[in-house]
């Protein structure tokens, strides 16, 4: 898995591009939540769910079908999530977890298709080194997963972040222009 950060920086990357007017900051800062939530499943190994179950680690909880129940839990219950952009960014924000999951390097797979398919997958290419748990980050395999995710993740969200910045700027810019 990419680290929590890691999966923190891609809603809050997406969220500036699309602008404070579309999405608010509150509305953000819990797509950036979400996004760490799939992770919550690592508990199961407490209580003796396995790895490969549904229910195990990058199963269920990665799934866009929990994805999508989430967001519309969100939208019924929080007023800010009740717009269609807020709602699509709060499922985007925990559907990317799955996602960036598929393209690391260990693992067993993701169940993004899950209940409607059980089988785990990786996205074709898998650049991103699968961060080591616990102590373990702190070592010379924590710092490769680092530079992994800055090259693969932390620069496409940096462009992507000060691209969407950039349009409200030009446009103020051409409207004082005129």
């Amino acid at each position: 898995m990419p680290t929590i950060i890691t999966h923190a920086a891609v809603p809050l990357a997406l969220a500036a591009a699309m602008g404070p007017r579309r999405i608010a900051l509150p509305v953000a800062l819990v797509g950036a939540a979400l996004a760490a939530v799939p992770d919550a499943d690592v508990i199961g190994f407490k209580f003796g769910v396995a790895y490969a179950d549904a229910w195990g680690h990058r199963g269920a909880s990665h799934s866009l079908a929990l994805a999508a129940f989430t967001a519309a839990f969100l939208a019924l219950f929080w007023p800010r999530a009740r717009t269609l952009p807020a709602a699509l960014f709060l499922f985007v924000a925990m559907a990317s977890h799955g996602v960036l999951d598929m393209a690391t390097d260990g693992g067993l797979g993701v169940g993004l298709a899950w209940p409607f398919e059980t089988g785990r997958h990786f996205l074709p290419a898998r650049p991103i080194r699968v961060s080591p748990i616990g102590a373990e980050f702190f070592s010379a395999r924590g710092v490769e997963t680092l530079l992994s995710e800055l090259v693969w993740v932390w620069l496409p969200c940096a462009v992507l972040a000060l691209t969407g910045l950039r349009r409200p700027v030009l446009a103020d810019a051409r409207a004082t222009e005129r």
